[in-house]
């Protein structure tokens, strides 16, 4: 009985051109093939069904979807022999050939060129096959290099050779025409630019005024732009000159066969405050080090957050840990959420010391933490739980220790992790996690902001002695301040406390989302 042969068909055409039709070039070749498997009944030859089609895909290279399935399914043993209808259809390049020739030879699988006939077994067959490919490889490289003449000499003459269609032109017989309400809204991208100097300002101004990226109907009839600008898409508009009625190639401006949009005053006055922005940022002092968690923090989703740095006045520094884009657009699920870095970093080393009773620097840091999870209604820190055992120490013995200066709900060993709970319900607001006055006061600044907690509570006219009189003071705007003002208002005893430095236990009470005012339950 003659053994069945799988025979896998490939087609590949290298430009989109004439896909549409109802009868194309890869059905064409593939009703070729067919035909030849056909006629190789009597050897046991059988088609399969699946189709491996790459419409619109060079033969340079194997990044190819119908090329990869068709590599996937050789190794899982589905195939016995490929079928092309000529062997440049598989590929046009020698190196990617030899990498194909050694896949099918170690798993046995064989390939049939159906208009060449040469017999691979032999190595006359083998050098015939070398020189066929060496000939589609020549054949490609000449026509590539024919089209890149082409399109440097029509640049050159400012024709414009084809892309995405820009903003502010329409696409009329293959030549740019001026849209004239595109063509304004241009020219206010560029004076904004100027009068707002900042990229993401400028970005943000025009997704709140609706203004959207050029939308553009290809030939096949897919749909494209219309979308909210983003940085990189505004920056590319600010610097192309196509706007200046100008053709650049290679480095070398040609004068253009379309209208410009953009004065040459204006462009250049752009392309100044450009240049200005990109030197602030070259001298701007390097910070890498500085955001010490890079890497362990982790949101709420269990992907790494990404740091961020922004400038106040007078030049200051401000960092922070940022879940997801700093520009999500407004396609995004989650909004993004900032966490001010100077204040986790603070949570981090004061909770660490907690757990291993001792002074914990950034480096120890560094050294102990698995990862920090800050989840929507509570912040995790994760370390080695290894580094916390004594000698012959099981874990549970370890927890027990831990739970007596730690609550017991807020520490527990999994496998060679502990994880520890140290603040159960953050607030986040404006896309930003506030932490809490806690977390400012748990690296040594209690005292301080006891201090500018009666300070406020003077500035007010309010007492910590009278409450009955805090009906009738204004409370200050700031919600900060309220938060400071509220640590005047704990219990003498709790603010002994904090000035004798007895921090651990004080600070759970500033950590409640609420505290009692009666200064028997603080105690």
């Amino acid at each position: 009985m003659t053994k069945r042969v799988r025979c896998a068909i490939y087609t590949r055409k290298s430009t989109e051109e004439g896909l549409e039709q109802e009868f194309n070039s890869l059905d064409a070749q593939r009703e070729a093939c067919e035909a030849y498997i056909r006629s190789q009944t009597g050897e046991g030859w059988n088609g399969l069904p699946a189709r491996y089609d790459d419409g619109g895909y060079s033969g340079g290279n194997l990044d190819r979807p119908a090329m990869q399935r068709l590599l996937a399914d050789i190794d899982a043993g589905k195939v016995d022999i490929i079928v092309v209808y000529k062997v440049d259809r598989l590929t046009r390049s020698l190196m990617d050939f030899a990498k194909i020739v050694e896949r099918l030879d170690a798993r046995g699988v064989s390939f049939v060129s159906i208009t060449q006939a040469f017999n691979t077994t032999t190595s006359m067959g083998r050098l015939t096959l070398n020189v066929l490919l060496s000939f589609a490889q020549f054949e490609r490289e000449v026509t590539g290099e024919r089209i890149r003449d082409k399109i440097a000499a029509s640049k050159a003459k400012g024709m414009w050779m084809g892309g995405n269609i820009p903003l502010g032109y329409d696409l009329q017989e293959r030549r740019l025409v001026v849209n004239t309400a595109e063509a304004d809204q241009v020219r206010h991208i560029f004076t904004r630019y100027l009068g707002l100097g900042s990229g993401v300002a400028l970005m943000k101004e025009l997704r709140r005024d609706g203004i959207l990226s050029k939308r553009w109907t290809s030939r096949s009839g897919k749909e494209h732009g219309g979308k909210p600008f983003s940085c990189g898409a505004l920056y590319y508009l600010l610097q192309n000159r196509l706007y200046l009625g100008e053709i650049v190639h290679r480095g070398v401006v040609h004068d253009g066969e379309h209208e410009a949009i953009v004065s040459k005053q204006l462009f250049d006055e752009v392309q100044a405050a450009l240049a200005e922005n990109r030197k602030k940022r070259r001298e701007a002092p390097k910070r890498k080090d500085e955001c010490w968690l890079a890497g362990f923090a982790r949101d709420a989703d269990g992907k790494v957050m990404t740091t961020s740095f922004s400038y106040g006045r007078g030049g200051r520094l401000y960092r922070y840990y940022v879940s997801g884009s700093l520009d999500p657009g407004p396609d995004s699920p989650k909004p993004a959420r900032r966490v001010p870095a100077a204040r986790l970093e603070r949570l981090v080393l004061h909770t660490l010391s907690s757990l291993f009773q001792r002074s914990v620097t950034s480096e120890d840091a560094l050294s102990l933490l698995d990862r920090v999870e800050l989840r929507d209604r509570s912040i995790q820190i994760v370390v080695d739980a290894g580094a916390l055992l004594e000698p012959h120490e099981p874990a549970a013995g370890a927890t027990s220790r831990l739970q007596a200066h730690i609550e017991p709900h807020r520490v527990a060993i999994e496998g060679n992790l502990l994880r520890t709970v140290v603040d159960r319900q953050p607030v986040f607001r404006g896309g930003r996690l506030i932490g809490r006055v806690a977390v400012e006061a748990a690296n040594g600044d209690a005292i301080s902001l006891l201090r500018s907690a009666h300070r406020l509570l003077r500035e007010h006219s309010m007492s910590p002695t009278e409450p009955q009189e805090h009906r009738r003071a204004r409370a200050p705007s700031w919600q900060r301040q309220r938060r400071v003002m509220a640590l005047g208002l704990l219990a003498p005893a709790v603010q002994k406390a904090i000035l004798k430095g007895k921090r651990s236990e004080s600070l759970e009470l500033l950590a409640a989302e609420r505290v009692s005012l009666a200064w028997a339950d603080q105690v």
